[in-house]
């Protein structure tokens, strides 16, 4: 009779390691400007809301509370689409009124954006 070995179970920091290292390599994948924006974007979320995980969703970065996404990257050249986009799932704590934005196009980012994303990743976890 044959013995199964014991897996061990990664612990919660084994898991967001992991999926750092998943969303890096994707970025490093992606053409240019794309791979730019992403690159920045990453380090705004990771020092705007350091308590998100970095993970991939549907092949693009995304960062996460709890398992659940809060935030994502999609990229231009990826979707064929003539902008990059940034957006909220509805785990973000964005509401306001009736309607508000869950998604921003990006074509670049520049002082004013990096600053208006990491107020809303701020508040998105709040």
């Amino acid at each position: 009779m044959a013995k199964k070995k014991a897996v061990a179970r990664p612990g919660p920091r084994a898991n967001k390691a992991d999926g750092e290292s998943a969303v890096l390599a994707d970025i490093a994948a992606m053409p240019g400007p794309d791979r730019g924006m992403a690159r920045r974007l990453h380090a705004i979320i990771k020092a705007s809301a350091p308590a998100l995980s970095p993970k991939t969703w549907y092949g693009m970065p995304a960062y996460a509370k709890d398992g659940k996404v809060v935030c994502f990257f999609q990229s231009a050249q990826k979707f064929k689409a003539r902008y990059a986009t940034f957006g909220f799932s509805d785990e973000a704590n964005l509401d306001e009124a009736a309607m508000w934005p869950t998604s921003f196009a990006l074509k670049e980012l520049t002082a004013a954006e990096e600053a208006r994303i990491g107020a809303l990743v701020k508040k998105a976890v709040s």
